[in-house]
């Protein structure tokens, strides 16, 4: 079966008082000037369209005036706390440019655009329900990928900050006709994006759920995949669903790679990537534990997907440690200690 399909509406999971008390030890939560019910007031709102004319899948919201200066306050604070550590000082500079409201998907999020009066540059940020599995997924992208990630919440309310770059889906339309040498990187960095999400099963990874950040360096382009969306972290029972490769949406990328890669390289990506992971587990590996030993005891998926996964899982491993898992935090617990442990004997395991 293919992994680009969900099986269903994803459902969201409450954060269990053991996860809180982890986000908040590692400074995750704090206590927010307005919640996400609140940007729902919206008297009404527009069709946002690009530059080109076509829907966004966006829409721009509108408010009466005292629920937009109530809003222009408490939004440009989270700013705040966002980006300088609650520094309230930045505040006379700033304000709120435009409101929108994403009518698709699961999240529903709005995303904020701030102005600063000083130069008008503007930046975003995304204001979300909070979820247990999303917020893993968040922890997880912070802690064993090459990028850091920003987020607070506050009971239902999650605040995220917005993650540069251009979106998959448009960097495959314009920016694959590139230089060999370019491309190359492209499909280097694909397949270490790829082997990221399948160690911490990550799902989903579809064109318009990740970005791609470009930084001109010597003679090329470095290459960068972010991902932008967390709502299928370990939730979903098919393993096909944790690797982008298996996508439709990303075969622009795959038929690069079939004519510019070879499988004995693409084997040296993907064990340079695991280096990689290992070593940021190393370097974090307290909290990472902290983490882990309360996924373990969590639940963020249903039992017929967690069967469905430890199987498949089983099986592409050759092994049956996958077997006696429970739920979904027990098998990204092993999934990242049997790939780690494949190709890296030292002593990086979890404990």
């Amino acid at each position: 079966m293919r992994g680009d399909i969900p099986s269903k509406k994803k459902i969201p999971f409450t954060i269990k008082d053991p996860f809180l008390q982890y986000l908040k030890k590692v400074g995750r939560v704090i206590e927010l000037p307005i919640q996400y019910d609140d940007l729902t007031r919206m008297t009404t709102s527009v069709a946002l369209l690009d530059a080109e004319g076509n829907d966004t899948l966006w829409e721009t919201a509108y408010y009466t005036p005292s629920d937009t200066r109530e809003l222009n306050s408490a939004l440009t604070q989270i700013y705040a706390f966002l980006k300088t550590d609650g520094d309230l000082g930045v505040l006379e500079h700033l304000k709120v440019a435009r409101i929108d409201y994403c009518t698709f998907g699961n999240t529903k999020p709005f995303r904020v655009r701030i102005i600063n009066g000083l130069n008008d540059n503007y930046d975003h940020f995304y204001v979300k329900k909070a979820d247990a599995s999303r917020l893993y997924g968040l922890e997880l992208e912070d802690l064993l990928s090459p990028n850091k990630i920003t987020y607070l919440m506050d009971g239902a309310t999650l605040i995220e900050e917005h993650v540069a770059g251009i979106p998959g889906d448009d960097f495959m339309d314009r920016n694959l006709d590139d230089t060999p040498f370019n491309k190359i990187r492209i499909v280097k960095e694909f397949i270490k994006f790829n082997e990221r999400c399948f160690v911490r099963l990550l799902g989903d990874m579809r064109a318009y759920n990740y970005v791609v950040d470009i930084t001109p360096d010597i003679e090329g382009s470095q290459f960068r995949i972010r991902a932008i969306d967390f709502d299928q972290q370990s939730y979903e029972g098919r393993k096909s669903f944790y690797l982008p490769q298996y996508f439709k949406e990303n075969n622009p990328i795959i038929f690069l790679g079939m004519g510019h890669m070879s499988p004995r390289t693409m084997t040296q990506y993907q064990l340079e990537e695991r280096s990689l992971i290992a070593a940021r587990i190393k370097r974090s590996r307290k909290r990472i534990d902290q983490l882990m030993r309360v996924m373990v005891q969590d639940t963020i998926s249903d039992d017929r997907k967690v069967k469905q996964l430890k199987e498949e899982l089983a099986y592409h491993h050759k092994t049956n440690t996958f077997l006696d898992c429970s739920n979904m935090g027990e098998i990204v617990l092993n999934n990242i200690q049997l790939l780690l442990a494949k190709d890296f004997k030292q002593s990086i395991l979890i404990s």
